[in-house]
């Protein structure tokens, strides 16, 4: 069926003033079957224009025969978009990294002190000590029990990397706390400019922050 005659036949349906949804949608449904029963010829087209026209026609219908719930029913049925959830906010805290005082010209420690607004149920805490001469680890600490935390001590790269990962079901109170990295170093000023750290504290509520930073450079006392 072409466009004309579906025009005029949904026109003639209007005009006859008679709000049957059924029978009106039937007869456009019957209108877009009918090219199947053709001669073979060349297929009708169906472009973007074609279906907007007869989009255009149906709607022009349904506002004079009472039909405008068509269109409605269009747009509801198409799927809604999950709502996306925001992740809970992480903890709060601040950090600071300094190299002890207590240090001297073959020996340094990295300390990191942290500190936590509110009780944290999830905490890892990485030093890295990048490998200048004569680097070699002599030990580490934290103000936590030693039992609370897995500790690893690995050589990455060029870099003599600390880390501590609080076990499943302990946590960390609010305050204060230091983790710190013992290591000898080639005699001298050791320049700690390029040493980093990373902490990721995770809430009760699961939400998750990260802090990072750098040691300043070390200066002879």
């Amino acid at each position: 069926m072409d466009e004309t005659r579906l025009r005029r036949e949904l026109r003639d349906a209007a005009l006859a003033h008679r709000p049957d949804h059924s029978r009106m949608l039937a007869r456009v449904e019957r209108g877009m079957a009918a090219p199947a029963a053709r001669p073979p010829g060349p297929a009708t087209r169906w472009t973007g224009r074609r279906w907007a026209a007869a989009v255009a026609v149906v709607a022009a219908a349904a506002g004079v025969v009472g039909i405008g719930g068509l269109a409605a029913t269009t747009l509801n049925d198409r799927p809604t978009a999950p709502a996306s959830t925001l992740p809970a906010p992480g903890p709060s805290a601040r950090a600071t990294a300094t190299i002890d005082p207590g240090g001297n010209r073959w020996w340094a420690q990295s300390d990191l002190g942290l500190t936590t607004d509110t009780t944290v149920s999830g905490l890892t805490v990485e030093l890295r000590i990048v490998r200048t001469p004569g680097v070699v680890s002599t030990g580490h600490w934290r103000t936590r029990p030693a039992e609370d935390f897995a500790v690893t001590v690995t050589e990455e790269g060029r870099e003599l990397v600390y880390r501590w990962t609080l076990k499943p079901g302990r946590t960390v109170p609010s305050g204060a706390h230091v983790f710190a990295g013992q290591y000898n170093h080639a005699e001298g000023v050791r320049d700690a400019s390029a040493d980093t750290y990373t902490v990721v504290l995770t809430g009760a509520d699961g939400g998750r922050s990260t802090l990072r930073g750098a040691f300043g450079p070390t200066r002879p006392e």
